[in-house]
């Protein structure tokens, strides 16, 4: 389980769990233990997440029942009602973690493919892949792989665009910088 900011940087890391294991599982036994010193956010912030958590204090999931995903939007169609506005804002926001995770995967391939190490040796394997993914984002270096998912996200953003009207456009404007707030 991971916080990711949204300059790509990841914030939290937690490693160690079966691939099986519910997120929503993960995320409470994460909290519980202190030993983990979970980032809480601050009153009135939240982090955005996936619709396999519950919407709860400091947790913001998109609506259930409704068109969430960017693909849902930018193959035409256009969100209708405040639900699937909120939710398309939600993924344009929250999908700085998809990008992240696509850097990450294709930069340390070994995580698509670990070999037959130990189960410590595989945590630490992976700590090491977002220290070193960490570390290159924040010195800032000319990459490749970052400069290839930031035009990602431009493309899909200007997708988006495209398929709302001036006063939609207006919204995700305002909604975008109260979210990052």
């Amino acid at each position: 389980m991971t916080v990711c900011d949204f300059d790509m940087i990841f914030r939290f890391v937690v490693v160690g769990w079966e691939g099986t294991t519910h997120d929503s599982r993960v995320l409470t036994k994460t909290i519980r233990n202190p030993q983990h010193n979970f980032p809480m956010p601050p009153s009135k912030k939240y982090y955005l997440v996936d619709a396999a958590y519950t919407h709860t204090r400091g947790f913001m999931a998109p609506y259930r029942n409704v068109h969430y995903w960017l693909s849902d939007f930018c193959s035409g169609g256009k969100a209708v009602g405040k639900e699937e506005i909120f939710n398309q804002c939600h993924a344009r926001l929250r999908n700085v973690i998809k990008r992240a995770f696509g850097v990450i995967k294709a930069r340390f391939p070994i995580l698509k493919r670990m070999g037959p190490y130990s189960f410590t040796t595989q945590t630490k394997i992976i700590m090491a892949c977002f220290s070193i993914h960490n570390f290159l984002r924040q010195i800032s270096v000319a990459d490749r792989l970052f400069s290839e998912y930031d035009n990602e996200m431009e493309l899909e953003s200007d997708n988006a665009n495209q398929n709302q009207n001036s006063t939609t456009s207006s919204f995700f404007a305002a909604s975008d910088q109260e979210f990052m707030q």
